[in-house]
């Protein structure tokens, strides 16, 4: 049996409640990933720290990283930039030294005020951006400065769970400008494309625990991906999914990475029987289960995506009382 690690020759993995949370790794994630012998890149939306920065951490917890297996959206921001404006140009910086240096190291001039005359302004996650920081940007924004967000994450995960990231203060120069910003990470393409670029990859495979952006992302870009359970989003956000944020796989966690890619993928599972009607999904046991407990997720997603319901609401029912059990389990019940 090949596993899901083996059919991929790069393995574009989001950090952020995937490989870990906060300080803490994600169980059993050292030591898949050190079974993994296909390249491994670390892709992640976070712009605070640099990839030699975000390698130390990697190392530090367990992984053997260099600052190479880092692509990070502090580097497509800068990319971004450097495609639409000239050289030595001046970028308002808001967010950390990381972010900074990877302007510079793209010919552009970081600055800090409005009064230094920007011409474009760049935007990522600093713990301790405030209001200050938000004003300059807003001024240079409103003055027609071009805008680039490194991500609009929402929420950061952490060890003590879920944080603002950089989507939350983006949100507030969004209301204080009414602009909008271009988008250098997940799920808008560009940094997946990046990392795709380090190398000649035939079959590139993104890994990640977010629906609206690893998820989102691969799809923009035209890659599978495979989405674990650890971080953000659940089985159940998969299933009722709208087409952009469908994976290809579901797994538990980056323990799944030894499994069989037919168990893991999104399609008929042995053991379900699925009925679909007008308005409703009805799920029965058929014989012996296969894989794991995510096997029913993963069928029932399958004729969920496949019924083309097109936003009309429907049910998930259970045909017998093991198909019950499995479904509550997932929370995939109508009402749960």
């Amino acid at each position: 049996m090949n596993s899901i690690a083996q059919q991929y020759d790069c393995l574009l993995i989001d950090l952020d409640g995937t490989v870990y949370r906060g300080r803490r790794a994600t169980e059993g994630a050292v030591d898949a990933l050190a079974e993994v012998h296909s390249r491994k890149l670390f892709v992640t939306n976070n712009a605070s720290r640099s990839a030699d920065e975000v390698a130390e951490h990697l190392r530090e917890l367990g992984f053997p990283a260099t600052g190479d297996d880092v692509v990070t959206s502090a580097q497509s921001a800068a990319r971004l930039l450097a495609g639409q404006l000239p050289p030595g140009s001046k970028v308002l910086i808001v967010g950390t030294e990381a972010l900074a240096n990877e302007v510079t190291a793209v010919g552009l001039r970081p600055v800090r005020r409005h009064d230094d005359d920007p011409v474009a302004v760049v935007q990522g996650l600093s713990l301790t951006v405030g209001w200050p920081e938000l004003a300059e940007a807003a001024l240079a924004i409103r003055e027609g400065a071009l805008w680039v967000a490194a991500n609009v994450d929402p929420t950061l995960p952490t060890e003590r769970g879920l944080l603002p990231g950089n989507g939350s203060l983006v949100a507030a120069l969004r209301t204080a400008t009414g602009a909008q910003p271009q988008v250098a990470g997940k799920p808008a393409p560009q940094l997946m494309k990046d990392a795709v670029g380090r190398g000649d990859f035939r079959a590139p495979l993104v890994i990640g625990d977010r629906l609206d952006t690893d998820i989102e992302g691969a799809n923009a870009a035209g890659l599978p991906s495979l989405m674990v359970l650890t971080g953000v989003n659940s089985a159940r956000d998969a299933v009722y999914a709208q087409p952009a944020h469908r994976p290809t796989y579901i797994g538990h966690d980056l323990r799944c990475l030894r499994q069989d890619p037919t168990l893991l993928a999104v399609a008929p599972q042995p053991g379900w029987q699925l009925r679909v009607a007008d308005r409703s999904v009805t799920v029965s046991a058929n014989g012996e289960q296969r894989g794991d407990d995510l096997s029913v997720v993963r069928a029932v997603a399958n004729a969920v995506w496949n019924a083309q319901f097109d936003g009309r609401s429907f049910s998930i029912e259970a045909g017998d009382e093991q198909a019950r059990g499995a479904l509550c389990h997932w929370s995939l019940m109508h009402g749960d």
